[in-house]
């Protein structure tokens, strides 16, 4: 991870596979994800992201899933959802 990344994490209900599943396609999509991990278990997703790309793009990308982001940090610092 370079400096110029960021590293955003979500907390999101995910009640199956099928919704992380759906938030998992809709990140494949987006420019500038780097690399991401989203954990049904933790109820996470947690993106690593090019400096370009903005937390709000990645919120209102996850939010397109129908999906209730409980809340959201970026470099660790937490953010509004």
């Amino acid at each position: 991870m370079s400096d110029q990344d960021h590293e955003y994490k979500f907390n999101v209900s995910m009640s199956c596979g099928g919704c992380s599943g759906a938030i998992e396609r809709v990140l494949k999509r987006l420019d500038g994800i780097k690399s991401f991990d989203v954990s049904l278990e933790s109820q996470t997703a947690s993106i690593v992201a090019e400096s370009a790309l903005p937390y709000e793009t990645v919120l209102a990308t996850i939010k397109k899933t129908g999906k209730t982001v409980n809340s959201g940090e970026a470099d660790g610092q937490v953010m509004a959802v």
